[in-house]
């Protein structure tokens, strides 16, 4: 399926083309942006991790929770969480109660505080490919995961991070802008200054 009319009349990739204000906002104005800071790229690593089974537009609708019960999703308060901390949030209804997806969240923040030769910043962007010319017209040419999200996640599984996968670890990678998806018809790709894709969604 090639972009499609939102209800605003702009052309969208399908999945943003929504009278869901928030996963339309989502679509517009986050996905595919370059993104860069600690905090905000571990909180895309755990949401990611979250969405793991679940539709995408769960986990916006509760974002504010989720950064309310992870400490705004910074590292190093995450990192202290403890066994009382965990069961906080498995009572937690705001937020998706799965204990794996919690201890790897909290494991993940103590994996990123004990970097030693890089931080999750620069080790992230060190594996996002070379800009490239959109070229993507169909959803259907969108990729799972590609070797480079193959690379990443073999990298954080030996940092001892979960739930980073190829697949968690493309859409990571759509999420913070490292890959830039919008099909070629979407307003958020025709309006880009140099029509120049970071590779690949829609």
């Amino acid at each position: 399926m090639s972009a499609v009319p939102g209800p605003d009349g702009e052309l969208r990739c399908p999945w943003g083309a929504t009278d869901d204000e928030v996963y339309r906002n989502y679509h517009d104005t986050e996905w595919g942006q370059p993104l860069h800071g600690r905090n905000e790229l571990y909180e895309r690593l755990c949401l990611e991790a979250f969405q793991s089974g679940l539709a995408w537009i769960t986990i916006l609708r509760k974002r504010e929770s989720f950064r309310s019960a992870f400490a705004g999703f910074d590292p190093e308060r995450v990192a202290r969480f403890d066994d009382a901390d965990v069961e906080r949030l498995m009572n937690d209804a705001s937020i998706v109660r799965n204990r794996l997806k919690i201890d790897a969240a909290v494991g993940n923040a103590r994996a990123i505080v004990d970097f030693e030769d890089t931080d999750l910043d620069s080790l992230l962007w060190s594996f996002a490919p070379e800009p490239r010319p959109a070229r993507l017209t169909e959803f259907s040419e969108v990729p799972a995961w590609t070797p480079e999200s193959k690379a990443l996640a073999t990298e954080l599984k030996r940092r001892g991070l979960r739930f980073v996968g190829p697949t968690t670890a493309y859409a990571l990678m759509q999420a913070a802008g490292m890959v830039d998806d919008h099909l070629s018809g979407c307003w958020v790709q025709v309006t880009k200054p140099d029509s120049v894709s970071r590779y690949g969604r829609g």
